[in-house]
């Protein structure tokens, strides 16, 4: 087929050029005496797109799977209990892990759809007077439903019942795309991935730690290798790691880093949620509905468009990846077969959003969806051009 694959999933995310051409190098001696030029700007640089002033950050070769799990056996011990909510796969997946560890996991089980119940934390929260929960999680934006969730007020709830737990944050598809405030919001473990909003291929995990974390990690029991905090300590403070680092991946981390700082944190959530908007516009002209069930709930970063009575989602996607040469993002799941996704973060404008649209739109009339020829994209276009000339207003 000719031209190349148009990639709308959302992650692994496209790679801006630059980023590209900056991991496109020979091989180098990760044990040189100037390699720390390299990564000790690195680790003050990715804390600055947390927004941690206080802590410090970890850098593994892994996906943001590693940091999940680097953030629990650093910190906890087993057996603790933990708060954790379960409302998409992504969610889903934290919590197993955590069973898995052998943590006593007093999971909340929500509608998919919705988002981390901060109502029913407050109560749990409020309840436990001997302070017996030693950690509560938020799944900040639920890849699989296309659901953000209010971490602000998750940390509101533990402050207004003066609870000590420590507060961990699954940000792989938020941070560095959707607003987030470690240090304001008082977040102990923060976790991301590469292949999102750093516009990276797979590879590294972060994750973002503040100094109450550090000191339970002091006490902390669980056993831990790869990813002990005190092995990674050690060495990145004189600007190594403890095993091979993925050296190429980290000249893209340097240079896509530049080019969010280039950019600018704020401007880039106003553009993700600029985008999220021409996307929005688009499914409700189409006459269809979000996964996400309330306009409280909608990601900036992936809609989860859910499809008609009838249509296989599935074959959605199959279709727009073998007529189109376009990947949408599959359901998973329990919203398998019942959704599609469409990607909207990283290295995205207002012409690759409107690329997505249409294929989606061209798909899903092939697939005897009823939909007007044209009724979404020209929703979208009307949203972008709404959104200029308000800026534009706004400016003078």
């Amino acid at each position: 087929m000719t031209g190349y694959n148009h990639l709308f999933i959302p992650g692994p995310t496209n790679i801006p050029e630059q980023v590209r051409q900056a991991m496109n190098l020979p091989m180098e001696d990760m044990r040189s005496p100037r390699y720390p030029e390299l990564t000790l700007p690195l680790f003050a640089d990715v804390k600055k797109v947390f927004k941690n002033e206080n802590g410090r950050v970890f850098i593994y070769p892994s996906s943001g799977t590693g940091a999940w799990e680097a953030a629990m056996t650093n910190v906890l011990s087993p057996g603790d209990r933990v708060l954790m909510s379960r409302f998409g796969q992504f969610s889903h997946l934290w919590v197993d892990m955590a069973e898995r560890l052998g943590f006593e996991v007093d999971c909340l089980d929500m509608e998919w759809g919705t988002g981390v119940p901060v109502e029913l934390y407050a109560e749990r929260l409020s309840a436990d007077k001997a302070h017996s929960i030693k950690a509560v999680f938020v799944t900040h934006n639920e890849t699989a439903t296309g659901v953000t969730s209010d971490v602000a007020a998750v940390r509101a709830a533990l402050d207004a019942c003066n609870h000590p737990a420590l507060l961990f944050v699954d940000g792989v598809s938020s941070i560095g795309s959707i607003d987030f405030r470690q240090d304001e919001w008082g977040v102990d473990c923060a976790v991301s991935g590469s292949q999102k909003g750093f516009m990276l291929p797979a590879g590294l995990g972060f994750l973002s730690v503040s100094q109450k974390a550090l000191e339970a990690a002091k006490t902390a029991r669980h056993m831990r290798c790869y990813f002990s905090f005190d092995d990674m300590i050690k060495t990145n403070d004189t600007g190594y790691f403890p095993y091979t680092p993925p050296t190429q991946l980290l000249r893209g981390l340097r240079a896509a880093l530049d080019l969010i700082f280039e950019e600018g944190l704020e401007n880039i959530f106003a553009r993700h949620h600029h985008l999220a908007n021409g996307v929005r516009a688009a499914v409700s002209a189409w006459g269809l509905k979000l996964c996400a069930t309330e306009p409280k709930w909608h990601s900036d970063t992936v809609s989860a468009i859910r499809v008609p009575e009838g249509v296989d989602g599935a074959e959605v996607i199959r279709h727009a990846y073998r007529t189109y040469n376009t990947s949408l993002g599959s359901g998973l799941s329990k919203v398998a077969g019942k959704v599609f996704r469409i990607g909207h973060l990283g290295s995205l404008n207002e012409v690759m959003v409107l690329g997505a649209l249409s294929a989606a739109e061209l798909t899903l009339l092939d697939c005897g969806v009823k939909i007007e020829p044209g009724s979404g994209v020209g929703a979208a276009i009307s949203q972008f051009r709404s959104a200029a000339a308000a800026s534009t207003a706004k400016a003078a």
